[in-house]
């Protein structure tokens, strides 16, 4: 009704002006006709301009009030309005609009699929090289700092394909994860042995504080995948060898909490608040190349989609802390 009322608001304010100034005519033009007469046809002439802005609403009230509804679902411009030309040219309209939309959705959503098609097959075709790199790597003398190096380098390797494994994956998150009841201290100590080599190479040693019988409800393959992301921030910005990475959990009200906690560099204030955005590495960036911003900004998407909470606390030159918070 609003929206009627102001696409008739112009039409009617012209009309009254017409009126008044035809009225003035016809009252200065003949000195016979009295402002009575004048009212009576001012009268009339509104009654029947309110017959017109009456069936017009009548007409088009579908339009209306379809234009005045936001949409819940884009097939909801689909449903049918009146029978008047100019609601079945905006049903027309917004038909065509739709197929070309969708039409456009499927396209997109095959490229999507048909790229991270192609990531997963270009990770696994590149795990095989890796692989025989690994074995290679097996006959050489394992105190040789080549050595050292190469198996560094091959580390980085396994890491970055991961990681695009599990962005490509990302987009299709419902399709490839289960929900079940995860022990905590297995879940880190797998994650730890996993990257062992990490934590030997740059001199950082890990440490727990985490019963056994605490369980969280989560996927442990995406848990695994985020656990690896932290710590991996968490040894490559240790200061010095020697220092720790603490892990510790426990049951506060209805959560359960993990904290991950370095002895490192720490962030920058004014980074901070950015380092779960997408590839920003800030001020470690610029000392740390190998850097790409992927690493937390993943954690916090895969954390969403569980329905766990990520929190960051850091104090530069003191370390930083990530907290993982799950629902029990």
């Amino acid at each position: 009704m609003k929206l009627f009322l102001k696409e008739q608001l112009p039409l009617t304010l012209f009309y009254v002006l017409q009126l008044i100034l035809v009225g003035l005519w016809y009252l200065l033009a003949d000195e016979r006709h009295s402002f009575s007469d004048a009212a009576y046809g001012a009268l009339l002439s509104l009654v029947i301009l309110g017959m017109y802005l009456f069936y017009r609403f009548y007409r088009h009230k579908k339009m209306y009030a379809r234009l005045e509804r936001p949409l819940g679902q884009m097939d909801q411009s689909l449903n049918e309005l009146d029978e008047a030309p100019l609601a079945e040219a905006v049903s027309d309209l917004l038909r065509a609009q739709f197929q070309l939309y969708r039409t456009g959705l499927y396209d997109t959503q095959q490229k999507l699929d048909n790229h991270a098609a192609f990531i997963n097959r270009w990770v696994h075709h590149m795990k095989t090289p890796v692989s025989v790199i690994q074995l290679s790597l097996q006959d050489m003398d394992l105190d040789d700092p080549a050595a050292d190096g190469l198996q560094e380098e091959i580390d980085r390797l396994k890491k970055g394909l991961e990681m695009a494994l599990y962005t490509s994956r990302l987009d299709k998150f419902e399709q490839d994860f289960k929900v079940e009841g995860v022990p905590l201290l297995d879940a880190v100590e797998k994650s730890i042995a996993d990257n062992r080599q990490w934590f030997i190479r740059k001199g950082v040693y890990p440490e727990m504080d985490i019963h056994s019988d605490l369980i969280v409800i989560t996927d442990a393959k995406w848990l695994e995948f985020m656990l690896g992301q932290v710590m991996d921030n968490a040894v490559k910005y240790s200061a010095e060898t020697g220092k720790k990475v603490i892990f510790k959990a426990w049951n506060q009200n209805s959560k359960t909490l993990l904290e991950i906690r370095d002895e490192g560099i720490g962030i920058a204030k004014e980074d901070l608040g950015r380092v779960f955005d997408p590839y920003f590495t800030g001020n470690q960036g610029r000392h740390y190349h190998e850097s790409t911003g992927m690493g937390l900004y993943l954690v916090r998407e895969v954390s969403h989609k569980l329905g766990h909470l990520v929190e960051i606390e850091s104090e530069q030159g003191e370390g930083t802390t990530v907290r993982f918070v799950f629902d029990r």
